[in-house]
């Protein structure tokens, strides 16, 4: 056959996609037949193939319009739907001599190529559509955290205010239970700076390619740690902490983040910890690395669980009283991640430790 081509065929066009033409037909992908003077519209609303040898011999064709107008003698064009049932057009040859086209195997042939171009046209559009919906995601998830960033950057003024104004009421001669009730807007104002702090730390890590950290290797690192032990303890004072600091190297880190990043790790194991077992913390920087764990008894985690520790919103369990976004651990791996290092966690019927190694320098 001198031409062939795959061809975009609707009510009223008839649009060549690709073309083999050996015969100087003429058409270059792109061009266009009037739908009207074509096979292929028949074939649109019959959706069977058309396949003919030799027009000036063929009882159905002999006479028929478009042999006449285009020059050809033998045909074939085949249906080409897509899976959905959407008819998208028509693969079709034609020659100017006879041909012998209307054979098994030539109209096998044929209808492979078109269920072929079909399921591809059919996982383009859908790839197409997958990619779309894809970046209207990554948009709309955009938008939705640079709105929890501005709005955790704008509580943090009304919070202030708040805890302004409960420290100039305490200044006041107040009865037992006024001095309570501020005691309790105070503590709020905390837990509030917490939970804002920690969606702050969210949207960095999302938006801005990571926490930002002001590193220094001057100043030491324990003093830091054992401030957040310190914290911890006065709020858990029924709970065991015991430490194991061995800083030989100085650390360039960001302390303020470290500091953050053990209390994070320390709250979750006395939150999930066995109750009558102690918390382990030992730091130590050797041999260029600076290493930071936290170990508890109790129940082992499963591995299921292992895999999801660390992203965002996770909780281990759905207590009713349980609090805070679940963001701890997250938060912990980003800080982990931004001094270059890496937090592991490993667990077994004996403990459960969050170990977190890092440079030095």
């Amino acid at each position: 056959m001198g031409f062939a081509a795959v061809a975009r065929v609707t009510e009223d066009r008839w649009i060549a996609c690709s073309v083999r033409d050996d015969i100087q037909f003429g058409l270059q992908p792109g061009g266009e037949l009037k739908v009207e003077t074509t096979i292929c519209h028949e074939i649109r609303e019959s959706r069977q193939p058309v396949v003919i040898d030799h027009v000036a011999e063929d009882p159905a064709f002999c006479l028929h319009a478009t042999p006449a107008m285009y020059g050809f003698q033998s045909y074939i064009s085949m249906p080409i739907v897509l899976p959905n049932g959407t008819f998208f057009g028509t693969l079709c040859a034609i020659d100017p001599r006879p041909a012998r086209v209307n054979r098994p195997e030539t109209i096998g042939m044929f209808k492979l190529f078109a269920d072929l171009i079909a399921f591809h046209l059919d996982a383009h559009q859908r790839v197409a559509a997958s990619e779309a919906i894809l970046l209207n995601e990554r948009e709309s998830a955009e938008l939705r955290e640079q709105f929890i960033a501005v709005l955790g950057h704008d509580l943090r003024n009304p919070l202030a205010s708040i805890e302004a104004g409960a420290r100039m009421l305490l200044r006041e001669p107040l009865n037992g239970k006024a001095k309570s009730i501020i005691n309790l807007i105070q503590n709020s104002v905390d837990r509030m700076a917490e939970l804002i702090g920690d969606v702050l730390d969210l949207a960095r890590g999302r938006l801005g390619g990571g926490l930002l950290l002001e590193r220094n290797a001057d100043e030491p690192l324990k003093p830091v740690l054992e401030q957040v032990i310190a914290e911890l303890c006065a709020a858990r004072p029924d709970r065991v902490i015991e430490t194991d600091f061995a800083l030989a190297d100085a650390v360039s880190c960001d302390r303020i983040r470290i500091g953050q990043l053990l209390s994070n790790l320390l709250a979750n194991a006395l939150t999930h910890g066995s109750p009558d077992g102690p918390v382990r913390v030992r730091a130590s920087s050797s041999e260029g690395i600076f290493e930071l764990s936290v170990a508890n008894r109790g129940d082992p985690i499963s591995t299921a669980t292992i895999e999801k520790l660390f992203h965002p919103f996770f909780r281990t369990s759905a207590r009713p009283n349980q609090q805070g976004l679940g963001l701890g651990l997250y938060i912990a791996s980003e800080i982990a991640r931004a001094h270059g290092g890496t937090l592991d966690v490993t667990s077994s019927s004996d403990e459960t430790r969050f170990t977190f190694r890092m440079p030095v320098s």
